[in-house]
């Protein structure tokens, strides 16, 4: 459940996306986290690095520890399910709620 959690946080998963192709510095890793405020990422950082799943290098570029490019990893089938999830949404004919027109949307 303590991983749920961690995970579930907003941009978390985003931070352990981005961080798993190479190390980055606070501002890149701002930028390709679209632009996220700086105290969120801070906090989001910090909270990796206890976790253990992130560390700071001497050059004070931010990478994933082992265990962190482990975690990025056992996310491999979630991903793949998303993209064939996405690709029945779109596939799939309007239901009756979306075809109504009554301005609610889709809240996944």
């Amino acid at each position: 459940m303590a991983a749920l959690d961690l995970f579930g946080r907003r941009w978390t998963l985003r931070i352990i996306w981005e961080l798993g192709n190479e190390p980055l510095g606070f501002r890149l890793l701002q930028r390709r986290c679209d632009g996220m405020s700086s105290s969120v990422l801070q906090q989001r950082l910090t909270e990796l690095q206890e976790a253990r799943l992130a560390e700071v290098l001497r050059d004070g570029n931010y990478t994933l520890t082992p265990l962190g490019h482990d975690a990025r990893e056992s996310l491999g089938p979630v991903i793949e399910w998303s993209r064939r999830w996405a690709a029945e949404l779109a596939d799939a004919p309007p239901t009756a709620a979306e075809g109504a027109g009554d301005g609610q949307r889709n809240r996944f």
